[in-house]
């Protein structure tokens, strides 16, 4: 009878822990019971139960007239497997009715304030489909109310029936030999009667009675040391991880079994002591591992694998154990689960194919900077073989104008950070300096301790003499459109202002137009100067102090003045200072305010502002245009990326705009970043320190 969902330990702290039992008490539908909801349940019963969840002793509570039970693990091996777990939230009348009329009366006694307890008590429990005698040491005791009347009893109780059956068959040995010496001693009388030399081999019997008297001593001591040793053993096997052990005898019947597998491996947690597996419904695994059983106890010590229908790895051992005359006469079995070794196996086997055949060099080393592990990539790019280079340290790859980047990488992989794509140079054996992207990783123990550093290095050299080559072409190219450009601009200025009073209102409107175009090549133009002299490192960035607000200003009143498709508005107040390059901060603000206008729908709002947020200040461009997927977002400030789609087509660009915007926000120390729904529409926000 449980509940959807199982009482919460926050609520119910006293109900917190208990292992099992705790949390099937947890899901019960108590409401159910006469104990009715927990929530209304005594102070007494309340800690009463915390203190049984806490307590290493078997415990049964039960509370009310009816004697409703609630028990903790320990006490469920009491219950066998026909009380458990029926038994929770039921009578004690119901559930041992067997001994009811026994137990009853002290239940009643204890309920009228008095404490009974016996020792080695016998009850006749039929808990494991059969009546069996079961004996006890137990204490039943009141759980009294804030009355002082008991409002349940507390019962206390350790399970001592292997105790009594074997006192019960020592006494028998006992009362055997007690018999064969009275008997011997008729015999004696009745011999001593008839001549001396029957005294003497009286005499000779008396010592060999002392004798085994003596040998009684020592079997009790011997039996005394099996115990000791049997819980010794069952101790390690509980604590060896991820195992089952079992001990058979010769005929193979279980004389252990134990370990923390023994759920998984299909055994539940009862007495196996003297058992064939065919008389515990084993029938099936047993004749499958018969003649594993056979040569074991043929004297061969072996191991074998077996994998699971469900995936996981085991290894067995099966090991005779040999007496004094060293025979064998009992054997070990050991399953252990080894499937987390098999995987760790099989992923080092993996790693070590990827590492080998990767065209990136893989480089491992300590924190100390020697290097520990080589590929062939690395000896293909830098030329040393791993015999070379193993245990010498990696300053022989760096050029010594940058052997500074060495303990600033460890310093920051010192504090778990990771390095990606850090650009720089390195040194080959025959004394060439080639490009080199750096991707390193911290490699941690099981511990979570960094212990050393995995660098994986890519020749980035042709990347970059391809970038020059490009980036000077386009430096020349628009060098050499920028000069015709001008003349057309300053011609078209001219034609322009002869037209302004003509009556053909096409002409004009013509000139209007071709203006807005040259004005937008002349815009691309000296984006790709921009680009050029970024790449070059000649883009000059010229810091002032000035008003930002100002600046979001200015950039408004123009674009009102251009632009009549859209609703612009502004959002600002007070005064901002940063110190900056103003003409590299406007173009930053126009580009996206151009933007926000070019892939927005007519008659849509775009907003500018700012906000003060701790020691900088965020400008943002808002737009309700078509939106930007979540996957292009991390790269629109790549250089040349454009975001391709239907609605995209047709709107002209080079994807340099934003990158351009992004190096000159980080320039400025500052951060750029979008936010956009498909749809609704993007913000894009940078941000620059306070002056």
């Amino acid at each position: 009878m449980t509940q959807k969902h199982p009482l919460s330990t926050n609520e119910y702290p006293f109900l917190k822990g208990g292992g099992e039992m705790g949390e099937l008490i947890r899901s019960f539908n108590w409401s159910a019971t006469a104990l009715g909801n927990p929530e209304n349940w005594p102070l007494p019963l309340r800690q009463t139960i915390s203190l049984m969840f806490t307590i290493n002793f078997p415990m049964l509570i039960c509370w009310g007239e009816e004697y409703i039970q609630l028990y903790n693990d320990n006490f469920r091996p009491v219950n066998g497997v026909t009380k458990h777990p029926k038994a929770l939230g039921g009578s004690a009348k119901d559930t041992y009715a067997e001994i009811w009329e026994t137990i009853g009366p002290m239940f009643a006694e204890v309920m009228n304030g008095k404490t009974i307890g016996f020792p080695d008590f016998m009850v006749p429990l039929d808990r494991n489909g059969y009546p069996e005698e079961c004996y006890f040491d137990f204490s039943y005791s009141p759980i009294n109310m804030e009355n002082g009347q008991a409002g349940g009893v507390l019962v206390i109780c350790v399970e001592t029936t292997d105790k009594v059956n074997s006192i019960k068959k020592l006494n028998s040995l006992n009362n055997q030999q007690l018999a064969a010496n009275e008997e011997i001693s008729v015999v004696n009388e009745e011999l001593a009667s008839a001549n001396e030399e029957l005294a003497v081999i009286n005499e000779e019997l008396a010592v060999v009675n002392e004798e085994l008297a003596a040998t009684n001593e020592d079997l009790i001591e011997a039996q005394n040391i099996l115990k000791r040793n049997e819980r010794l053993f069952r101790s390690i096997a509980i604590n060896i991880p991820e195992s089952l052990i079992v001990v058979i005898d010769k005929q193979h019947r279980y004389v252990m079994v134990e370990g923390d597998l023994m759920e998984k491996m299909g055994y539940e947690r009862v007495d196996y002591e003297g058992k064939h597996p065919t008389e515990i419904g084993q029938t099936e695994r047993y004749n499958a591992s018969k003649h594993l059983y056979d040569r074991m106890m043929a004297g061969e010590k072996f191991s074998l694998e077996r994998q699971a229908p469900t995936g996981e790895h085991f290894i067995v051992h099966l090991v005779p154990l040999k007496n004094e005359s060293g025979e064998v006469d009992a054997g070990l079995v050991m399953e252990m689960d080894i499937t987390s070794i098999k995987q760790a196996e099989e992923k080092s086997a993996k790693l070590a194919a990827i590492v080998e055949s990767s065209d990136d060099a893989i480089i491992s080393k300590t924190l100390e900077s020697v290097i520990t592990s080589w590929n062939d990539s690395a000896q293909r790019m830098f030329g040393y073989t791993a015999d070379e280079i193993i245990g010498e340290m990696i300053y022989k790859l760096i050029p010594p104008d940058r052997q500074d980047e060495e303990p600033l990488i460890i310093a920051r992989l010192t504090k778990g950070d990771r390095v990606e794509h850090f650009e720089t140079k390195r040194l080959t054996k025959d004394g060439r300096l080639i490009d080199v992207s750096l991707t390193i990783s911290p490699i941690k123990d099981k511990q979570g301790n960094i212990i050393g550093v995995s660098k994986i290095a890519r020749d980035i050299t042709e990347r970059k003499l391809d970038e020059i080559r490009k980036n000077d072409f386009i430096g020349m190219a628009s060098h050499e459109l920028k000069t015709p450009l001008t003349s057309l601009n300053a011609i078209m200025q001219v034609t322009s202002a002869k037209l302004k009073n003509n009556d053909d209102p096409f002409l004009a409107g013509a000139m209007d137009r071709a203006n807005t175009q040259v004005k937008k090549m002349t815009s691309m133009i000296n984006g790709f100067l921009n680009i050029s002299r970024l790449e070059a490192g000649k883009l000059l960035i010229e810091k002032e102090a000035f008003d930002l607000n100002q600046l979001l200003r200015e950039v408004f009143e123009e674009t009102q003045l251009i632009v009549n498709t859209h609703k612009v508005s502004l959002v600002q107040s007070g005064t901002i200072s940063v110190n900056a390059d103003k003409d590299k901060i406007n173009s930053v603000v126009s580009n996206l305010v151009s933007n926000a206008v070019k892939y927005s729908p007519r008659g849509r709002s775009i907003e500018i502002g700012s906000i003060i947020q701790q020691d900088t200040v965020v400008a943002y461009v808002k737009d309700e245009g078509m939106g930007i997927n979540a996957q292009d977002l991390p790269r629109i400030f790549d250089r040349y990326y454009r975001v391709e789609g239907d609605d995209t087509r047709h709107i002209s660009g080079f994807g340099i705009g934003l990158y351009l915007c992004g190096e000159i926000v980080r320039r400025h120390d500052g951060k750029i970043w979008a936010e956009s729904e498909v749809g609704k529409g993007s913000t894009f926000y940078f941000s620059l320190p306070l002056a």
